[in-house]
């Protein structure tokens, strides 16, 4: 009876508001928001909705900030979760009854985000992200870039190339394949220098000479910068931020010049590899040959193959 009587009173309360609405032909008639509000109304009234409402805060997960870590330097944030009250509640009323399985969820964004910090380099992921990505940089290995496009392909991998300028500018025709098959193209300087050891003005012409090539191959300026042999300095990193440029390094490198068997490589890999990794390769005979067996044994572990892009994403 007592349930009775709040149904009532919501519904009184609707025709209330209802006829507080300037309605030309007749004040009696419930528009679609009231009618949702209705609708709402009585649902958060429902034993299910509550208890859904209740149970809600055990399943939420507060997002988390990007931040600069001390050895890992520049880290994305991660998207936090929250019960999505009136999608869980539509899947569950039909079962009758509280079900874990059929929870919804949506993502909460963090306050401070990549773009947010201040320049510094970026190693990997959010270590609470079930992905890893492969940074696949090219300055030679022209002969193996085309099985490695079919073997990520099949595999419906995409990668990050990390293209030399000077390389670029000899293979064009390579490069608008890597763009075109939905890869991320990257800048990895123009001639393969030392850049801690070249005044800011050589960074500069590195950079954005590079850029500029690739610009005029794709359409589309690169966002991420890898500093040949990982060496860079502040000036670096700072003149690449300059640039609207992030510094990408890796945190687990298959040594694939020195040409190591497959195997090899694959178990070096697959004994570091963690939540966030990412993976440095190049376009060489180990990775031309091992890379099906790679992707394999990372999918095998859990983990999904995304571009940087998708890696530093706060996206779960």
């Amino acid at each position: 009876m007592y349930h009775y009587r709040k149904y009532i009173n919501v519904c009184l309360f609707v025709i209330i508001v209802a006829l507080s609405y300037n309605t030309v032909d007749n004040p009696f008639v419930i528009n679609e928001e009231v009618t949702a509000t209705l609708s709402h109304a009585i649902k958060k009234e429902d034993s299910l909705y509550k208890e859904i409402e209740v149970k809600s805060k055990a399943y939420n997960e507060p997002p988390v900030d990007a931040y600069v870590d001390e050895v890992w330097k520049k880290t994305p944030g991660r998207n936090g979760l929250e019960v999505d009250m009136d999608k869980s509640y539509e899947k569950m009323k039909e079962k009758g009854e509280f079900d874990e399985s059929l929870i919804v969820y949506k993502q909460i964004p963090p306050k401070v985000k990549l773009k947010d910090l201040p320049a510094s380099p970026i190693y990997r992921g959010n270590p609470d992200k079930q992905m890893v990505s492969f940074l696949i940089n090219v300055s030679w290995g022209t002969e193996y870039i085309p099985d490695i496009l079919k073997v990520l392909n099949d595999n419906n991998v995409k990668a990050t190339f990390f293209i030399e300028g000077k390389w670029a500018k000899d293979n064009a025709e390579l490069v608008k394949m890597i763009d075109e098959q939905g890869h991320v193209i990257g800048n990895h300087a123009y001639n393969h220098p030392n850049m801690a050891n070249l005044s800011n003005q050589k960074i500069v012409e590195q950079i954005a000479q590079t850029n500029d090539i690739l610009t005029a191959i794709t359409d589309e300026k690169p966002k991420w910068f890898a500093p040949p042999s990982g060496n860079y300095n502040e000036q670096v990193v700072q003149i690449a931020s300059n640039l609207e440029m992030e510094t990408i390094l890796w945190t687990v490198d298959t040594i694939d010049w020195k040409n190591p068997s497959v195997n090899v490589m694959i178990n070096r890999v697959n004994s570091k590899i963690h939540p966030g990794a990412t993976i440095l390769m190049h376009p060489t005979s180990a990775i031309s040959q091992g890379l099906d067996d790679l992707i394999n044994v990372i999918k095998e572990k859990g983990y999904r193959i995304g571009t940087i892009e998708k890696l530093l994403s706060e996206e779960r």
